[in-house]
């Protein structure tokens, strides 16, 4: 079904001017099982990771992987200024849990708060993100791999079929 959504849709000769103008290489765009699973997987990765400059560090990706581009560019925005406050909490949490600690009573959402209290919070914050990012990420690869490959043999058709 994802196959059929991405080759319907044909291609635009403005883009392939563009890509053809900046030598981009094809398989930064390239829809395929491969391609599409490894720029979910490299994008969760990196956005997990509380830091600024998520997506320059998923572009510094593309001379060592080949994955398609704007998914990983894509599944970085998941941490978004509306998510991310969740998202860093329950890293937050995470990582207490893996510590051992207690955590920091009466959170407060203020720049102030957050700077009289940051040592207490940065180690926890970073030890909770490894289970995501090392942990969730993998798993989300695999699921897409896993769906595109059943997606697929569902749309053979079958040589028993009469």
């Amino acid at each position: 079904m994802i196959r059929k959504i991405f080759k319907k849709k044909k291609s635009n000769n403005k883009l392939s001017e563009f890509i053809n103008k900046y030598k981009i290489p094809r398989e930064y765009l390239s829809i395929n099982r491969k391609s599409i699973s490894k720029g979910v997987l490299i994008g969760l990765m990196i956005g997990f990771i509380p830091m600024p400059l998520q997506m320059a560090v998923v572009l510094a990706f593309t001379p060592i992987v080949k994955f398609n581009v704007p998914i990983a560019l894509s599944m970085v925005w998941l941490s978004n200024p509306l998510t991310m406050p969740f998202m860093y909490y329950m890293e937050y949490q995470t990582g207490n849990y893996l510590l051992g600690l207690e955590g920091l009573n009466n959170i407060e959402l203020s720049l102030d708060w957050f700077s009289n209290h940051w040592d207490a919070i940065l180690v926890p914050l970073y030890v909770g993100t490894i289970p995501y990012s090392l942990g969730v990420s993998p798993l989300i690869y695999l699921l897409i791999n896993k769906l595109w490959i059943i997606s697929v043999q569902r749309e053979k058709p079958s040589k028993f079929k009469t």
